[in-house]
């Protein structure tokens, strides 16, 4: 397996041009509407307070994440929309896509732990990272979930 290279950005959603933002939600589409079969609003009210992460190599989308942050004075940052794009799995993409959002997190919300929502078959992927369950699991979208908090620092 090659090492990708890759370009990380991140801006808002207004930052993004026409066709950077159609990448990204076609991406997330096809991989969270259409490959999991579920049918559920992707354009949730929630990207344009959002930040989102890319990872690029030129103009060719590799996978993103979308990254809210906190509320209130205690609240954590969250990640979502966790995605590799299908042409760039098992490139270990994911692995680089977490370690980004999380430094990104900690750049931009420092002091701040890092909440997310996770499918609960990834639960030990996101524990490598640092995350440790929160919740039991719960459906969303007919797919098993739990919540996953990553602790700041002791």
């Amino acid at each position: 397996m090659s090492a990708v290279a890759y370009e990380v950005d991140v801006r808002g959603l207004d930052d993004l041009s026409p066709g950077d933002l159609y990448a990204m939600l076609k991406m997330r589409i096809d991989v969270f509407v259409v490959e999991q079969k579920c049918a559920f609003p992707e354009l949730d009210g929630k990207d344009p307070e959002a930040l989102h992460l890319r990872l690029l190599a030129g103009k060719e989308l590799l996978a993103s994440t979308r990254i809210i942050g906190p509320s209130g004075t205690d609240g954590p940052a969250y990640i979502g929309r966790v995605v590799v794009s299908p042409g760039h799995r098992g490139k270990r993409l994911g692995d680089k896509l977490m370690a980004e959002s999380i430094a990104a997190c900690e750049r931009l919300f420092p002091s701040r732990p890092i909440a997310l929502s996770a499918q609960s078959h990834l639960e030990k992927f996101y524990a490598s990272f640092g995350f440790e369950t929160v919740s039991e699991e719960y459906l969303e979208d007919d797919i098993p979930h739990i919540d996953m908090l990553r602790p700041l620092p002791a």
